[in-house]
């Protein structure tokens, strides 16, 4: 009966906190509801202004992860997560004491680039995810205070109070944690929103429009099938042709400004090289899908090009 009745207790939980197929748990529409809360968002956009004005220079775009092609803060959140739990397993072992110790020192010296990285991001996405960011640095700070007194308890040699705070912030880290997962994986953030365009252009080549619709220097929104693109011709004849929505955050490249063969996003600033869809400045972290061109006749056809970015020279068909 007591089993029957602790089963039946984990059942509900369960029901109440996850999502099941009458919708969502209490823990999704919570953060749901976090996302549409504007409660701090003044809060948020003096945070933002503050990180936007650190002088990093061409350090921004290697937090924002340009060179290595998705956002970078991911990859470096695996060390102070690593020793952390590392740590906590060494704990629940007799005789561990140093090196849980070290671990957590090494955790605590990594927290700091890590946590750069994640800010630099975080100041250039939506205000729905930013609402959520908060929240998540907010936890993971909170961790990190939590282990530095774990550390420093360690140091004084109140071995027993030192595991207590690790434990408890490995559990609020583990909570950030969670909150990282929603923005990366139900909010898109840091991710390529223009890696669909491949699998929904048709092959070949596809008229868009006659030349004359394209005025020299300017950019001009046009479909291929689904897809929207953002045309611009030169004075040279040479015309040039990306998809439109930004890879970052689905910014239109077709209301940006157009200066040094580059247009700029008109969201959040990223830069492409309009020759071949190169991102050329962050946050963007992955190219633009570009299009081979032709001009048969009067009409301008487009064929979407299957290689991007630097040292990528694909003529432009006559």
């Amino acid at each position: 009966m007591e089993r029957s009745l602790t089963r039946y207790r984990a059942a509900e939980t369960a029901r109440r906190l996850l999502p099941s197929a009458d919708g969502p748990g209490r823990v999704l529409r919570g953060v749901d509801r976090l996302e549409r809360w504007p409660g701090a968002d003044r809060l948020i956009d003096a945070v933002r202004a503050a990180v936007r004005a650190v002088p990093l220079g061409a350090g921004r775009d290697a937090l924002h992860g340009r060179w290595l092609g998705h956002p970078v803060h991911p990859l470096m959140v695996q060390l102070p997560i690593g020793t952390w739990l590392s740590a906590g397993v060494l704990d629940a072992l007799p005789g561990r004491r140093r090196g849980a110790r070290t671990l957590i020192g090494v955790g605590l010296a990594a927290a700091g680039p890590a946590a750069l990285a994640g800010w630099t991001d975080w100041a250039e996405l939506p205000k729905e995810q930013q609402r959520v960011g908060l929240v998540h640095a907010a936890a993971n700070v909170t961790g990190v205070a939590l282990y530095a007194a774990s550390y420093a308890a360690r140091r004084r040699g109140r071995v027993r109070r030192g595991k207590a705070l690790g434990y408890a912030g490995l559990s609020v880290v583990a909570a950030g944690g969670a909150l990282g997962g929603h923005l990366a994986y139900r909010q898109a953030s840091g991710a390529n929103h223009a890696e669909y365009v491949p699998h929904v252009v048709e092959a070949g080549w596809h008229a868009v429009g006659d030349v004359a619709e394209f005025p020299v220097g300017r950019a001009v929104r046009r479909h291929v099938g689904e897809v929207a693109v953002m045309v611009v011709r030169e004075e040279g004849g040479a015309v040039h042709v990306l998809a439109d929505r930004c890879s970052h955050m689905a910014g239109p490249l077709s209301e940006g400004e157009i200066a040094d063969g580059c247009v700029r996003c008109p969201w959040h600033g990223s830069v492409f090289r309009l020759a071949d869809g190169w991102n050329v400045r962050g946050p963007a972290t992955a190219p633009q899908p570009s299009f081979d061109t032709r001009v048969v006749g009067d009409r301008l056809e487009v064929r979407l090009r299957h290689t991007a970015g630097a040292g990528d020279d694909a003529a432009e068909a006559a």
